[in-house]
Formats: C-alpha cells, sequence, structure tokens
C-alpha cells in the first residue's frame, strides 16, 4: 500500500512491448495523474485510460517528471501494473457487529485473517458484501458514476434501529438510505442477512424481506444465512444456535416468499443457505429455484449445484459405456479417502457409495471431520484447519490418495487456515493429497484420477 505522503500510485512492472515500455515508464515511476485528473483507484484509471488520446503525468525515481502523450486504440491497455491491484488503501470496518466471525476467532492466525474489510470496490471486484456505513456520498457517486455493479449489501435486517443494535453503530439504520440511491439509480445489488436466533428472525425477517421485495428487480437476491458460532465468544453478545424446529421455520418463511415473489416477478428472489436444509433434515431444492446460483459464495446452492453436476458426470460416463455389462467397463482397483465437514459429508457419502457401485474394486473412505478449532457448530469445509484434519484422520484407512476441497486452502495457495500446509499434512498421514475444485465433474475426475481442465 502507498504511504500517504507519497503522490501518485508506485508502478511495480511494465509489461514487454507495451505502450508504457515504449514510452520509457519503467518499474519504480511513480503515475501522477491522466489528463490533469488526479487518479484515486483503479477505478478513476481505467475510466480516464478508454480514450484514444491520454496526457500521461509520471514521476521517475530521481523525482522528475515527465508529461507524455499517449494516442492509442479505444481500450488499448497501458501495460502497466501497479504495486497494489486496487491502487488504495483496503478500507476496514469500523462496525462492532454482533454476529462478525472475525471476533470469533482465537489469538495467534495470521494478521490478513483478522482483517475487516468493508469497501464497496472490493464489493465490485471481489464480490464481498458491504455494510454501506462505510460508504461516503462520493463513494455513492462514482458507483454510480462507474456503473460498478453489482454491489453486495449486508442488510441484515430494514429496521433502522434494530440494524443499529446489530452493528454497534449509530448510523448503520441511515445507511439504508444508501440502497435508495443505488436503486434509484438502476445499480443492480444483492443482499445477504445473517440471521440471528432472537434478534433478526421471525417477525423481523419477514418485516426485512417484504422490503427488501421493494427493490426488485435492481436487487437480484436476498440470501438468508444462520449465524456462524464458534467457541472463542467470550465477552461477545449472547447469541444462541439455531436448532432444526428454528431452521423449518425459517424454510417455510423463505418457501412462502418464493412462492409470492415468482408469481409476481418470475424470480426467487430470497434464498436459504445450505445449511438451513441439512439443519432442517429437509431435501435441497431443485436447481430452477436457485435463480442462476446468484450466491454461490455465500453457500445457496453450493450443495444442489455440486450434485447435479455429479449426476452429469456420471450420466455421461453410464452413456459412453452403455453396452457394458460389467460397470463401467474399466476396472478401477484403487482405494482413496475423502475428508469433508459436516455440511457436505451426508452428500459427499453418497455420492462415494453411487461411484463404488459403479466402479468395481474401487474403495473410496468418507470422513467427516469435526471443527475441534473453531467449535462444533461450525460445520463448512471451507473452515477445516489442518490440524483437525491430521488429528482426525491419524491411525484410519485412507488407501492411496486423500482428496480434500479447494475451499480449506488459502487463495492461490497450499496453506490450511492454521497455517499447516499440504506438505505438512501428507508427511503427517503419508499419504499424498489431491486438491480438488469445487464442482462436481472434478469430484469424479479426482477420484477416477483424471486431470481436470484448467
Amino acid at each position: 500500500m502507498k504511504r500517504k505522503e507519497e503522490k501518485g500510485h508506485l508502478i511495480r512492472e511494465v509489461r514487454e512491448g507495451s505502450i508504457a515500455a515504449e514510452l520509457e515508464i519503467t518499474a519504480g515511476d511513480r503515475l501522477l495523474a491522466i489528463d490533469g485528473h488526479e487518479i484515486e483507484d483503479i477505478f478513476d484509471y481505467q475510466y480516464y485510460t478508454e480514450n484514444e488520446y491520454i496526457e500521461l503525468l509520471v514521476e521517475k525515481p530521481n523525482r522528475e517528471e515527465w508529461l507524455l502523450e499517449v494516442e492509442k486504440d479505444e481500450d488499448e491497455d497501458l501495460g502497466i501494473v501497479f504495486d497494489n491491484g486496487l491502487m488504495d488503501d483496503y478500507r476496514s470496518c469500523h462496525n462492532k457487529c454482533i454476529f462478525c466471525f472475525i471476533d470469533q476467532m482465537p489469538e495467534g492466525m495470521r494478521d490478513t485473517l483478522y482483517f475487516k474489510d468493508d469497501d464497496s470496490r472490493l464489493s465490485f471486484l471481489q464480490g464481498n458484501y458491504v455494510t454501506l456505513t462505510n460508504m461516503s456520498d462520493h463513494d455513492v457517486e462514482r458507483i454510480i458514476r462507474y456503473r460498478l455493479s453489482p454491489i453486495n449489501i449486508s442488510f441484515q435486517t430494514m429496521n433502522p434501529e434494530l440494524r443499529c443494535k446489530m452493528l454497534n453503530n449509530r448510523f448503520a439504520g441511515e445507511a439504508l438510505k444508501k440502497a435508495d440511491r443505488l436503486y434509484e439509480a438502476g445499480i443492480t445489488m444483492n443482499g445477504q442477512i445473517v440471521l440471528c436466533k432472537g434478534v433478526n428472525d421471525k417477525e423481523e425477517l419477514s418485516f426485512s424481506i417484504r422490503k427488501l421485495m421493494e427493490y426488485i428487480p435492481v436487487l437480484e437476491s436476498v440470501s438468508v444465512v444462520p449465524v456462524g458460532l464458534s467457541k472463542y465468544r467470550e465477552g461477545l453478545y449472547p447469541l444462541e444456535p439455531f436448532d432444526p424446529e428454528d431452521a423449518k421455520e425459517v424454510l417455510s418463511m423463505i418457501h412462502g416468499f418464493q412462492r409470492e415473489i415468482y408469481d409476481t416477478h418470475g424470480i426467487h428472489f430470497v434464498h436459504a443457505s445450505d445449511e438451513w436444509y441439512l439443519m432442517a433434515g429437509e431435501d435441497l431444492p431443485p436447481e430452477e429455484t436457485y435463480d442462476g446460483y446468484l450466491q454461490l459464495e455465500n453457500g445457496v446452492g453450493m450443495m444442489r449445484l455440486l450434485l447435479d453436476e455429479f449426476d452429469d458426470a456420471i450420466a455421461r460416463i453410464r452413456s459412453k459405456h452403455l453396452e457394458s455389462d460389467e460397470g463401467c467397463g474399466e476396472k478401477i482397483a484403487e482405494e482413496l479417502s475423502i475428508a469433508t465437514g459436516r455440511l457436505a459429508f451426508p452428500y459427499i457419502q453418497a455420492m462415494a457409495k453411487e461411484l463404488m457401485e459403479l466402479f468395481p474394486g474401487l474403495l473410496l473412505h468418507v470422513y467427516e471431520i469435526t471443527n475441534y478449532f473453531f467449535g462444533e457448530m461450525i460445520t463448512v469445509a471451507g473452515l477445516l484447519t489442518g490440524e483437525d484434519i491430521i488429528s482426525q484422520l491419524k491411525g484410519k484407512p485412507l488407501g492411496k490418495r486423500l482428496l480434500l476441497s479447494q475451499n480449506m486452502l488459502r487463495a492461490g495457495e497450499e496453506v490450511f487456515l492454521d497455517d499447516v500446509t499440504v506438505t505438512e499434512m501428507e508427511k503427517a498421514l503419508q499419504v499424498k493429497t489431491d486438491i480438488v475444485k469445487s464442482s462436481g465433474y472434478d469430484f469424479v475426475k479426482a477420484v477416477l484420477g483424471q486431470k481436470s481442465e484448467e
């Protein structure tokens, strides 16, 4: 991140053969302005570099300033890579939400895990959810000007007074008016409600959904997810876990709204995350109710998509070997193991059973890993730690390979939340570990020892 006393934006790299390279712009230079405009972040940069003629003001390491004229094709890239992809500091969250999972993490983990982002620009770039409390009028104007969408919003409740309480921010209720401005400007939005028992559920949930319906179709979807409660909640707001009866009640309400909204708007709009169905012991709804899986990153429809992709992969295998009387005609004599969290376990177990029936000689061990690190109420595979996996698999039959979901690892790296590496796990368990992408197709390919397509 740039230091505030430094002008402009540090250039980390100039691509070979690019316009910037021809202009003798080099790594270590700083971009000061484009067409006389100071550049706030990547959105300003992209906006002002779209023109066919631009003037760049660049500062060299010796503080000499160059004014460079550029003629290029519209939208042609200059070939500049900045030290910070956002070209600005990331904005952290100033709320103290009663449900914040970061506040429920133990001490001693890597610093990046404690950063609470609440940056509307990351909502557009990475799909993060923002509370609106950290969004200034200037930010709203830039979103509208640059047509940045979709913007993902953590609503939690549409009751302004209750929202102030839940976010521990006296401006949180007033911040909801920013959604009105985005709606009026036609900026596509998606919403989220983290449901807390006895706080924003029941009548409050019904009220919130009803109010959010007023934003349709600009607000495309709203997910309802249960609050994640770790075992590290000492001194935090007293929240209780939902039970199966609560889950059934939540699903009944959401399904009722889905029917009403579909009759009027042709979309289902409000969606329950997968945890509710597991908790209630109910079957997952069909694909068409998810409206194109707009909220996959929130755990809405992940299991349905996984199962449907798996079924399609199996159907393709069967069709190739329709004439075979011996399974699929392939003899696979291999013993493998799969480890996952409590949420996905019953589904992965059923998939493994079908594969073993299809391929005689294939032996799959599916292990449900309890999350002792964060607490047993955390059931998603993405929050499992390397140490929990190692301790619960030691001494168990693992076969030739261990399959783990990519969701368990830090993005782009082979490191678990507790900094245990894949290599360390392989040494501890004495088994080759294959990391599997989160799709039913990749799951089948991984089991059969086939390479996934990039």
